[in-house]
């Protein structure tokens, strides 16, 4: 096989720097960049020719596509890779597209001081080295009622921040029903492991009875561990220890209760048609000796793990090596702070943020704001078919799973290509549009949908066929 027909036609460096749309990539970037992506799509295409020498209409098409080729490595190393995008998809809380929207408010209060230096681990009133929990720690536990909290990067970095500290090379007892996985990743048993902890397994994944876990309290047990199996539901025949009851039984024993409470709620949202999901105000009160939960679910903030409770077991956590390991920087800690400001008036925290005020969106507000994009988009009816359809959000991010919320979404049924290149194309604009497709249609749920995107949703698609 004569492999130099192939290298022949690949042009030399010098050849490929005059071509027009390369001189204009050259306008705009580095000379040193540009040569970077050329040389890499050669090698690309001589490695090609060399594994694939009979393939001859693939070789010529990259050949021939060889400019093209590199105007595209060159944009996707000198565009951000992450950027907004509108959540059509109805999930509140989509783990894929960042979780937990944060208000403009927190955003631009975190701006403004990350901007510039803060006082992140200065106290200004002292003059010396202060603690970036304490910018939020008084306020946490001002609305749960804990004595103390701190906060690190993630929920499962609380939980074996919290087992390292308080249960290392000793037993920890938990139910059967309660070792649960959460994400790809997130296993009770291997965090346990991890921690240096005793897993130490009680009842059946259906029933745990108090008496499961005080049969097996020994001179080794660390602490009581609850789980709060928030991404599933296990109905029927079951029973479980409720937070009251295990909370008395450490008491009786001297021995901590630890509770994995997951999603972070702070407002009691059967108030607001949901299912209730167990409160962290409410564990407190019932004795819990440490809490952890997740900022960026039904708490509505930025990605962290807030580890409340007792101060003597929260100043031993502070304290433990790993805690530096974990802990969280200045953007979350200005986030955190804002967010749990919030909070302080349960109907502000309704209002701003965003989590929240999706959960408790007005359904005619919904069914306008679909009103309102559908009657914009109607400019393109000559290539969609457009309408308006009911169909129900749900809260995702391993929140409230059997939480169906009724909503309004627009439809949108391409008429010159297929449903699945369209959906194609709107992940590829400038604001990529995020949705659901279902008999090869698209679907646009306006209950996550932000203010002021439906907007952006119409100049995307315009910009589609224009």
């Amino acid at each position: 096989m004569d492999l130099n027909k192939y290298y022949r036609k690949i042009p030399k460096v010098d050849s490929i720097l005059e071509n027009e749309k390369i001189k204009k990539l050259l306008e705009k970037t580095s000379r040193e960049l540009v040569l970077d992506c050329v040389r890499e799509a050669t090698e690309d295409l001589r490695k090609l020719i060399n594994d694939k020498p009979d393939n001859e209409d693939e070789i010529n098409h990259e050949i021939n596509n060889l400019i093209g080729k590199i105007a595209l490595m060159l944009d996707r190393l000198t565009n951000y890779n992450m950027k907004k995008v509108i959540n059509g998809t109805g999930t509140i809380l989509h783990t894929n597209l960042g979780r937990a929207p944060i208000s403009k408010e927190a955003a631009e209060r975190a701006r403004n001081i990350v901007t510039g230096y803060s006082n992140l681990e200065f106290d200004l009133e002292q003059g010396k080295r202060g603690s970036r929990y304490s910018h939020f720690e008084k306020i946490i536990a001002k609305i749960t009622g804990a004595e103390a909290a701190l906060a690190v990067n993630n929920n499962a970095a609380a939980v074996l921040l919290i087992l390292s500290a308080i249960a290392k090379d000793k037993e920890v007892i938990v139910s059967r029903g309660e070792l649960v996985e959460i994400g790809g990743s997130f296993r009770v048993p291997d965090v346990m492991k991890q921690s240096g902890g005793i897993l130490v397994e009680v009842g059946t994944t259906n029933k745990t009875h108090l008496h499961d876990y005080e049969e097996r309290i020994t001179p080794d047990t660390a602490a009581l561990l609850k789980v709060h199996t928030s991404n599933y539901k296990i109905v029927g025949f079951t029973e479980s220890v409720s937070i009251e009851e295990l909370s008395a039984l450490g008491k009786k024993y001297n021995i901590p209760v630890i509770e994995d409470i997951g999603s972070g709620v702070l407002t009691d949202l059967s108030s607001y048609g949901l299912t209730y999901e167990p409160t962290v105000q409410n564990s407190i009160k019932a004795g819990i000796d440490v809490i952890c939960f997740s900022g960026d679910k039904l708490l509505g903030g930025p990605q962290a793990g807030i580890i409340a409770g007792k101060k003597h077991y929260i100043d031993k956590i502070k304290k433990h090596p790993l805690n530096r390991a974990l802990r969280i920087d200045k953007f979350t800690a200005a986030v955190l702070e804002s967010v749990f400001h919030e909070y302080l008036e349960e109907e502000k925290a309704m209002e701003n943020i965003p989590v929240l005020k999706m959960i408790n969106m007005n359904i005619e507000d919904i069914k306008q704001s679909a009103e309102k994009l559908s009657k914009k988009l109607k400019d393109f009816s000559e290539f969609l078919d457009i309408g308006i359809d009911e169909c129900l959000s749900q809260m995702g991010g391993g929140a409230l799973p059997l939480e169906r919320m009724k909503s309004y979404a627009v439809s949108l049924k391409p008429k010159t290509m297929t449903c699945t290149s369209f959906e194609r194309e709107l992940r590829n604009i400038d604001v990529p549009v995020i949705g659901r497709v279902l008999n090869d249609t698209f679907y646009i749920d306006l209950r996550t949908v932000l203010e002021g995107e439906d907007q952006v949703i119409y100049d995307g698609i315009k910009n589609l066929f224009k």
